[in-house]
């Protein structure tokens, strides 16, 4: 994918996170699937924004200027007054596992397409030279802001955007309703080019028995660039009529797994807009994963993140 001159807009939600220390206490930070993607696709020099809707409070200010010192874009946030971001509470196990408690459906976030402003969401996704989206972002969103959004991303594309996809299925964003997240699931994979699903979310949400089981049912969406993220297993990749398994460069064991699979799609698609091709793509996004997954919270600092 060559750069044309055009950004990667990422769509979702960004949230204030509070994740407690071996002390007891709480450290404040700010977070979200596509936020953190965001912020490691600009660390890796590619021009991004991030598509959201916040409160004119200051901890939406405090995401808004973090955001801006990452270097990724703001115009695509929609702020609303009178509102506040939904707040993630994190809490690490001694293997690095987490357990999260969150206040979300009252944010903002889940208005984005439905806000007085939404269309100049919609026109800017138009520009994009790549959308990101996840499972977290299509939970998030009325039937009537999924139409928005999904007639969006099919203009963008018709517009010349890749479409990439992680379905970071979790159940509790869809109120158990496993019938209307398959169902939204299936029309939003209709307009993806690169999914990036991770093999437990699948085997959940749609029983895959294997990694090779989930690009059968993607591929049979048509969708024609697929990397499976399996834990410390190797990522199957299917791209170009072949399959290959990329593993992962070492093993680590993990302080914190927040936002490993953040990490790892956007060294994915950073490396691929940047020209690589997908199994080395996949080599890079491990070695990103593996330096998030070394240390406490989603955002690390920058001088230890490997960008390549």
């Amino acid at each position: 994918m060559k750069d044309s001159g055009k950004r990667a807009i990422c769509v979702g939600e960004a949230t204030i996170e509070l994740t407690r220390a071996g002390d007891g206490r709480f450290a404040l930070a700010c977070g979200g699937d596509t936020f953190n993607t965001a912020v490691y696709l600009a660390r890796a020099g590619i021009a991004v924004a991030h598509a959201t809707a916040l409160g004119d409070d200051a901890y939406s200010d405090s995401i808004v200027a973090l955001a801006s010192a990452e270097g990724v874009a703001n115009d695509l946030v929609l702020r609303v007054p009178g509102r506040l971001p939904g707040v993630t509470l994190i809490e690490t196990g001694s293997k690095g596992e987490r357990r999260l408690h969150d206040w979300r459906e009252a944010a903002p976030a889940h208005e984005l397409f439905e806000l007085a402003d939404w269309s100049r969401v919609a026109e800017g996704l138009l520009a994009a030279r790549l959308v990101y989206f996840t499972g977290i972002t299509l939970s998030l969103y009325s039937n009537n802001g999924l139409g928005r959004f999904l007639a969006a991303l099919e203009l963008a594309r018709n517009s010349g955007a890749k479409i990439a996809f992680d379905g970071n299925f979790r159940p509790r964003g869809w109120k158990g309703d496993l019938a209307r997240a398959r169902t939204v699931f299936m029309e939003a994979l209709k307009r993806v080019d690169i999914a990036m699903p991770a093999y437990d979310d699948e085997a959940v949400l749609w029983g895959d028995p294997s990694p090779e089981a989930t690009i059968e049912r993607l591929q049979a969406f048509g969708i024609a660039e697929i990397v499976v993220k399996n834990g410390p297993n190797s990522a199957l990749v299917a791209a170009g009529g072949g399959r290959e398994f990329v593993p992962v460069p070492e093993v680590v064991v993990p302080v914190d797994l927040t936002a490993a699979g953040d990490g790892f799609n956007a060294g994915y698609l950073a490396a691929r807009l940047s020209g690589q091709g997908p199994n080395d793509a996949a080599g890079a996004a491990h070695r990103l994963a593996c330096d998030v997954i070394r240390q406490r919270g989603a955002i690390i600092p920058r001088t230890s993140a490997a960008m390549h």
